[in-house]
């Protein structure tokens, strides 16, 4: 036989997609945290979407791509009357969360939005439940959903751990893909098999690259890249539901697999089995609509700002110190072009907190940029500096810090206090704290799309566990219509 004949015997699934799909078809959700922490999630999530559908920029990408499609129990878009087939309601719903940068982060070797996969889940889970009614069955419950959103979360977040995406420039919107489609495939009532079948679709689909998240072109496709990857997954279950085979040694295949094609050669390390880890460890941003390595960063801008107001003329420079992930991601220089360019400028997000007390989404509109030049002038007077410490215990797994600290030096020499802060208020070592304002923003963010009544009827039932996770999930989403 010629060494150049490729042996044609098709090989056992690649045990990623095996220990994947083993976990969402048999693992049984028993910690009454994670089930709490995915309800306070939830909300948090879906008031992200709320307040973005203030912004035209978000709301003009949505709606059927066909005006006027009307689709029979079709998903709900939360805070909408849009009523789509599912592969579209996810790219809506996964849009609008992920536009402000404002839903849960994750934060290891590779970082990401766990919360994204909620396109996938509440669309899938909104027409099934539907679907199901009409057939004479019962309904999916919102236990269904929150089981699905620990599920998802710990996919993503494990194979974040150890396996860094971003350093072959690779965006971490394919674990949500892949998270979204272990899930999805599931809850439309798919076997073992066809959830590793699906799987095998996902990886071989590859990542986007991560150019539209970085300098000099970081731009607004970072805001829906992750409803994108959602609503692909819900094609890729819908595909392997039809019939489609599956290509079982996806990752591994020597030239072919995605090791060699897109991870120079490494295959992926898991440093714990699937269980419920990353949903009780989660991190909320709830003090800013900001990317979540600046948020210890902006919290001590805030902490300054009472010292600074008046004097912002006589600056001469300030001393930002970081962590290695931050610099890398988030730290630019020159000019910002758009709002997402803003959103993701370790320095930007600094400036504006130390100079007006606060950072809300309207801060990177480039109104309020033009007619703040003071922004621009601070950002020129920072230095960015990498503590190695903050580095080193933002990877422990018991710490997970996300630590930056900020000095403010003037010209006459004097200088404020070092302001330290290791852990953001959305921290799990600071749930205790951090709930009420979750709780709080939304409230607030409810009460951008919704009248009052209705407002203190969604918060009402999202703060009652057991009622929640007995509500049909389709009667859930008739609350979210407008």
């Amino acid at each position: 036989m010629s060494a150049n004949v490729d042996l044609n015997e098709r090989p056992a699934p690649d045990q990623v997609l095996v220990d994947i799909a083993d976990y969402v078809c048999d693992f049984e959700v028993e910690s009454a945290e994670a089930y709490d922490t995915a309800r306070n999630c939830l909300m948090d999530t879906l008031g992200c979407g709320f307040l973005a559908l203030r912004f035209p920029e978000c709301t003009k990408l949505l709606g059927p791509l066909v005006e006027g499609t009307v689709v029979p129990r079709g998903a709900r878009v939360p805070g909408t009357q849009l009523r789509l087939d599912p592969v579209k309601a996810a790219w809506d719903i996964g849009c609008i969360i992920r536009w402000l940068d404002y839903n849960d982060t994750w934060l290891a070797a590779e970082w990401g939005h766990p919360s994204d996969n909620l396109g996938a889940i509440l669309a899938v889970a909104d027409f099934l439940s539907q679907q199901r009614v009409a057939e004479g069955k019962p309904p999916l419950v919102m236990r269904d959903v929150l089981t699905a959103m620990i599920k998802a979360h710990e996919i993503q977040g494990v194979l974040a751990l150890e396996n860094s995406f971003n350093r072959v420039g690779l965006c971490h919107v394919l674990l949500v893909r892949v998270a979204s489609t272990a899930v999805a495939t599931r809850m439309l009532g798919g076997t073992r098999e066809q959830v590793i079948d699906a799987l095998s679709q996902a990886w071989l689909d590859g990542s986007s690259l991560r150019t539209y998240r970085h300098a000099p072109n970081a731009g607004p496709r970072k805001s829906w890249a992750a409803g994108d990857a959602t609503s692909r997954a819900v094609r890729l279950a819908d595909l392997t539901l039809r019939g489609e085979i599956g290509y079982p040694s996806v990752l591994t295949t020597p030239t072919w697999g995605f090791y060699d094609v897109s991870f120079k050669g490494k295959s992926f390390t898991f440093p714990m089995s699937y269980g419920t880890y990353v949903m009780e460890n989660i991190l909320f941003k709830i003090s800013f609509p900001a990317e979540f390595h600046s948020q210890t960063a902006a919290e001590a801008a805030v902490q300054l700002h009472p010292q600074v107001k008046d004097r912002l003329g006589e600056i001469e420079k300030i001393v930002i110190h970081t962590h290695e992930s931050a610099i890398r991601i988030i730290s630019k220089v020159g000019p910002l072009n758009n709002p997402a360019d803003r959103d993701h400028c370790l320095q930007y997000m600094t400036a504006v907190p130390l100079a007006f007390g606060n950072l809300v989404a309207e801060h990177y509109e480039d109104s309020f940029h033009a007619a703040h030049p003071i922004i621009d002038e601070l950002r020129e007077k920072m230095e960015i500096h990498e503590n190695p410490t903050f580095t080193k215990e933002y990877l422990e797994p018991e710490k997970r810090s996300i630590a930056n600290s900020l000095q403010v030096y003037f010209k006459d020499g004097n200088s404020t206090d070092k302001v330290e802060i290791n852990y953001p208020v959305g921290h799990r070592r600071r749930r205790e704290e951090g709930i009420p304002l979750l709780e709080a923003k939304f409230r607030a963010n409810l009460a951008t799309r919704f009248p009052a009544a209705r407002c203190k009827q969604i918060f009402e039932l999202c703060k009652d566990q057991q009622r929640l996770e007995q509500t049909a999930v389709h009667e859930f989403m008739d609350m979210l219509v407008i």
